[in-house]
């Protein structure tokens, strides 16, 4: 608890800055993390705006799925890919039902459906068409097929976007796809809440992060190729556990934070639970809740956010901080020594102080698109800038150490990221 109450005190002050609104209600999340046994809904010992000032708007913050907004199977052609809240949007039409977007389409979907800032949801729009697709419009799923668009989607970028370590989706080179529901980690992770009744059910960061933790020791068991990158592996693996929480947790006033329970986790997934207790769906099936509400107005899920849940999960569970990977058989995981990594820059003890492990991960993201970027004529948070001014302002304003030597040289032992994206 004394660990407890000093993180608290420390995220309190860093998001008084991020959230500047957030310093009037710093002494009473201290007193409500003191009073309240179970602690927040989140699980977790970081104040969420809304749930400190009890923030919440049913008529603003309700999210239609009727009418323009029904579920509507993809079709033949339609993408549909890893991560089951783009598949979802795709599914209610807030991006295109096809599942190829352009970069403001899915600024706006994400804001419109979960309440994504839009600094983070720039920087990730941006980067999925630098990475995925034609530097304009990127596909969630494949190839998107269509003349004139190119990119291999989200699919095809294996270990430079979507990662090993999915929640439900397998490992790419352990099973041969990294977008289909494997029913095994669907059931692992649903029997964390199974025991408890729907209403008390409640998949938030605290079991995401231990399931996590089980995840990753599964790769390295199971997987030869198993790669946790700089960027892939340690900035954005983790959305795929904080993001359900953060983003799918069905918000009230009770619970302004959300609470993400059984029925919500399987609509969301496009899993039914079948007579005899088993399940299936999954790809294409992934549906917006019935009364579902998004993150308040005001309360839009940023960057700086973003990094303090990131901080916190490397520091209960430091292997997921570790750069590196198995080197073609199981349970050889080695990793990489950070500092000859970025040249000096960053060592093993400053790599969890402030925004150092997002930095990481954005500056190997830049370098990995260096060639798109060079056509282009600019960087990554310039390219980003012209698309939103505020959104490059507050990635500048991160003060990310620049990497002068980036020797990527020393990932190359590792397979899984020598291999190219397969789909």
């Amino acid at each position: 608890m004394r660990y407890q109450t000093a993180f608290v005190t420390a995220v309190t002050a860093q998001l008084a800055t991020a959230f500047p609104r957030m310093a009037t209600f710093a002494s009473d999340k201290r007193a409500l993390l003191s009073t309240r046994a179970d602690g927040p809904a989140s699980g977790v010992p970081i104040p969420d705006p809304a749930q400190v000032a009890g923030t919440f708007d049913a008529e603003l913050q309700y999210v239609s799925n009727t009418g323009d907004h029904a579920y509507v199977a993809p079709g033949a052609g339609d993408q549909r890919g890893p991560c089951p809240g783009l598949n979802a949007m795709a599914n209610h039409n807030y991006i295109p039902h096809n599942g190829v977007a352009t970069i403001q389409q899915f600024i706006d979907g994400t804001y419109g459906v979960f309440g994504m800032g839009a600094d983070l949801a720039t920087f990730l729009a941006v980067y999925g068409a630098v990475e995925d697709g034609d530097l304009t419009s990127w596909s969630i799923g494949g190839p998107p097929g269509i003349l004139g668009l190119g990119g291999d989607g989200l699919i095809g970028s294996h270990n430079k976007y979507e990662s090993d370590v999915s929640p439900t989706r397998p490992d790419l080179y352990e099973y041969g796809n990294n977008y289909e529901i494997e029913m095994s980690q669907w059931n692992a992770l649903y029997a964390k809440q199974s025991s408890l009744p729907n209403d008390q059910s409640n998949y938030n960061l605290a079991v995401l992060q231990e399931f996590r933790s089980e995840r990753f020791s599964q790769s390295i068991s199971n997987n030869p190729y198993f790669f946790n990158g700089p960027f892939s592996g340690v900035a954005v693996q983790p959305a795929a556990y904080t993001f359900i929480y953060r983003f799918m947790g069905n918000k009230s006033a009770e619970h302004p934070d959300g609470v993400l329970t059984q029925e919500v986790i399987k609509s969301f997934f496009g899993i039914t639970e079948n007579s005899d207790g088993t399940f299936s769906g999954g790809l294409g099936q992934e549906r917006i809740p019935d009364n579902w509400y998004k993150r308040a107005i005001g309360d839009e899920y940023t960057i700086p956010f973003y990094i303090l849940d990131l901080n916190y999960e490397a520091s209960l569970y430091p292997q997921f901080a570790d750069i590196g990977g198995n080197t073609g058989t199981t349970n050889s995981f080695t990793g990489v020594d950070v500092t000859d990594l970025t040249g000096g820059v960053y060592n093993a003890q400053t790599l969890l102080q402030g925004n150092n492990l997002f930095c990481v991960g954005y500056q190997f993201a830049q370098a990995g698109v260096t060639d798109q970027l060079e056509a282009l004529g600019g960087t990554l948070t310039e390219l980003i800038g012209t698309v939103s001014p505020d959104a490059a302002s507050a990635i500048s304003n991160l003060g990310c150490p620049q990497l002068a030597d980036i020797e990527t040289s020393m990932l190359d032992q590792f397979p899984g990221y020598t291999k190219g994206g397969v789909f």
